[in-house]
């Protein structure tokens, strides 16, 4: 399948620093940043330096450098923010939307961080 990257979506010109951010952590190939939104207490936007439109994407094009920088980047902040199981506030979501149906707003892969409270349930059984 053939992916069309947007390279003038909000994390594109991030990455291109014409967009500020509050960066969490930055490595070889991944950028974490604090959302501007937050939905809870901890919130933090995991996006691979890559021009990558969701995970599917991501999994068949990445290197293997690119898929092991992000993955470890993604549980390092999870310990900076101290929301792992034990630490601090006990718990975290990962959430990765992709496409029309799973309300993907930005078209570059990213992984929502969230934490700090109790999140409820992710989603309410369909009728």
């Amino acid at each position: 399948m053939a992916y069309a990257y947007d390279d003038q979506n909000i994390f594109a010109k991030i990455l291109r620093g014409e967009i500020p951010n509050s960066t969490v952590l930055e490595t070889d190939h991944t950028l974490a940043f604090n959302d501007i939104q937050p939905q809870a207490p901890v919130h933090v936007l995991v996006i691979p330096k890559g021009a990558y439109v969701n995970h599917d994407h991501f999994a068949a094009e990445a290197s293997d450098a690119e898929i092991a920088d992000y993955t470890r980047a993604i549980g390092q902040v999870c310990q900076m923010v101290s929301v792992t199981p034990g630490a601090g506030d006990g718990g975290y979501r990962l959430i990765s939307n992709a496409g029309d149906a799973g309300v993907q707003e930005v078209p570059h892969l990213h992984v929502h961080v969230l934490g700090g409270r109790v999140l409820g349930r992710m989603l309410e059984k369909a009728d």
